[in-house]
C-alpha cells in the first residue's frame, strides 16, 4: 500500500480543499482511504510519501484530444508523410509525453484506432487512459472528405480499424455508425458545421435534421454517445434537438439561448476548446484566423452563459492541431473565460469524468475509485498555470502504478 500523506487535497466533487490530508491507495489499484492527516491507522508495511506543500488532485482529464495529428497539413492528417511505424512511435510518444503531464485520461475525437487503447491496457506502452472514436462521420464534402489544392480525395485509409468515415443519408449514416462501433468505437463523433475553409465554415451546416436524427438514434441504440462538432447556425441546432451527448466547439451556441436550455435538461456537455482556438487566430489559415477573431467575444458569453443555465462545461484542448503535452492550457483560458479555478478543475475532473462515461470509476478521489492522482508542487485555485509547469508535477500514479515520481528520499 501506498499513503500520500500531508498535502493540500482538491478531490474533484467541488467540496472545499482539503488540508493536511491522507490518501491511502491499495494494491489492487484503488483508492483505499481519504481522512485528515492522524484521522486513520495506516496498515503495516504501508509506504508513506510525505506532500506537505503540495497539492493532491484526480488526475487531469482531456475531453477532445487528437493523439494522432500533429498540425493541419493535409498530407499529414492522411498519413503521407512519414512511414506507418514512424507515426506509431510518434503517437506512443506523445501518449507518454501527455500522462506524464498529469493527464491519467483522454476523449480521443477522431483517428486513433483502437490499437493504441489495446496497447496501454496491456501495458505495451504507458499512457493515459483512453476513450476513443476512431473515425469520425461526415458528409461528402464535409471534414472527412476533404480535397488538396491539386484536387485529390483523401486516400483510402489502409487501416481497416479506421473507416473512412463518410456516409450520406440515413441509411448509409446508421450503417456507418455500425461499422464505427464495430472496429471499437467508445462513443461516435460527427462533424455537423465546418471551420476555417471557404466553403466550409463555422455556420455551414454538414447533415440534414432527418439525418442528423438517424446518427444519433442509431449510437444510442448501441449504447455509445454522441459527440458533435459543430460552432453554431442550423447544424448546431440540429444536433442539440436530435439530443446529442456533448457539443465540441460551440464557439456561438449562447446566440440561442433555448439551446441551452435545452443542453442543461439533457444533460448534455459543452467542450469549448478554446485552446485551439488561440491557435488558430494566431497561426490558422486566412480563414481560421477570421473566424476565430470574429468568434472570440462570443465564445467567452457562450461559456459564461453554459454555466448560468446548468450546462456542464467540461475541458478539452483539441491537441493536435497545435501542441501535444501543455493540455492544462486550457484551464487557463476557462479561467480567463470567467470560470473560478475551481470550476476549471472540476472541468477537468469530475464533470470531465461524467462527460467520458467514467464517472464511476475515475475523476475523484474517494474510496474504491480507481488509483488516478497527481502531487503538484503547488496550489493551483491560487495559480492556475502551476499545471502546465513540467517540473512542478512531482508524482503521477495511473491505476495505483507510479509512472512519475519527483518525490522519491522525501518520504
Amino acid at each position: 500500500m501506498l499513503a500520500l500523506n500531508g498535502g493540500r487535497l482538491i478531490d474533484g466533487t467541488g467540496g472545499p480543499p482539503l488540508p493536511n490530508a491522507t490518501v491511502v491507495l491499495n494494491d489492487q489499484g484503488r483508492i483505499e482511504s481519504v481522512g485528515p492527516q492522524g484521522s486513520m491507522a495506516l496498515p503495516p508495511n504501508c509506504r508513506v510519501i510525505d506532500i506537505t506543500g503540495r497539492t493532491l488532485l484526480p488526475g487531469l482529464i482531456d475531453c477532445h484530444d487528437h493523439l494522432t495529428s500533429f498540425g493541419y497539413d493535409l498530407m499529414g492528417r492522411w498519413g503521407q508523410t512519414e512511414p506507418r511505424s514512424t507515426r506509431t512511435l510518434r503517437v506512443a510518444n506523445v501518449m507518454e509525453e501527455t500522462l506524464l503531464s498529469g493527464y491519467t485520461a483522454i476523449r480521443d475525437c477522431g483517428w486513433l484506432d483502437v490499437g493504441y487503447k489495446q496497447a496501454v491496457d496491456q501495458g505495451l506502452v504507458p499512457g493515459p487512459r483512453l476513450r476513443i472514436a476512431t473515425s469520425p462521420l461526415s458528409p461528402t464534402q464535409g471534414t472527412q472528405n476533404r480535397s488538396s489544392p491539386s484536387g485529390h480525395n483523401q486516400p483510402a485509409s489502409a487501416n481497416p480499424n479506421l473507416p473512412k468515415g463518410i456516409a450520406d443519408g440515413r441509411s448509409e449514416v446508421r450503417a456507418m455508425v455500425r461499422e464505427v462501433v464495430r472496429v471499437g468505437a467508445d462513443f461516435i463523433k460527427f462533424f455537423n458545421t465546418g471551420f476555417g475553409r471557404e466553403t466550409q465554415n463555422g455556420t455551414t451546416r454538414s447533415y440534414t435534421p432527418e439525418e442528423t436524427r438517424a446518427l444519433v438514434d442509431e449510437a444510442h441504440i448501441h449504447g455509445k454517445t454522441v459527440a458533435c462538432h459543430a460552432l453554431g447556425g442550423p447544424g448546431l441546432r440540429a444536433a442539440i434537438e436530435a439530443g446529442v451527448d456533448s457539443i465540441e466547439h460551440g464557439c456561438l451556441l449562447g446566440l440561442d439561448p433555448d439551446l441551452l436550455k435545452m443542453m442543461a435538461d439533457n444533460g448534455s456537455y459543452l467542450v469549448p476548446t478554446f485552446t485551439v482556438f488561440t491557435f488558430h487566430a494566431a497561426q490558422g489559415n486566412p480563414h481560421a484566423q477570421t473566424e476565430s477573431h470574429e468568434f472570440r467575444q462570443q465564445h467567452i458569453e457562450t461559456v459564461q452563459q453554459a454555466m448560468k443555465a446548468g450546462v456542464r462545461v467540461v475541458a478539452g484542448t483539441d491537441a493536435g492541431g497545435w501542441e501535444h503535452g501543455n493540455n492544462a492550457k486550457e484551464l487557463e483560458l476557462l479561467v480567463a473565460a470567467g470560470m473560478t479555478p475551481m470550476q476549471s478543475l472540476i472541468a477537468a475532473t469530475g464533470w470531465a469524468s461524467d462527460c467520458l462515461g467514467l464517472e464511476k470509476s475515475i475523476g475523484t478521489v474517494e474510496p474504491g475509485k480507481l488509483a488516478d492522482v497527481i502531487v503538484v508542487d503547488g496550489d493551483p485555485l491560487t495559480d492556475i498555470t502551476v499545471l502546465q509547469n513540467q517540473q512542478k508535477i512531482s508524482l503521477v500514479i495511473k491505476d495505483g502504478q507510479v509512472y512519475l515520481d519527483r518525490l522519491s528520499g522525501s518520504d
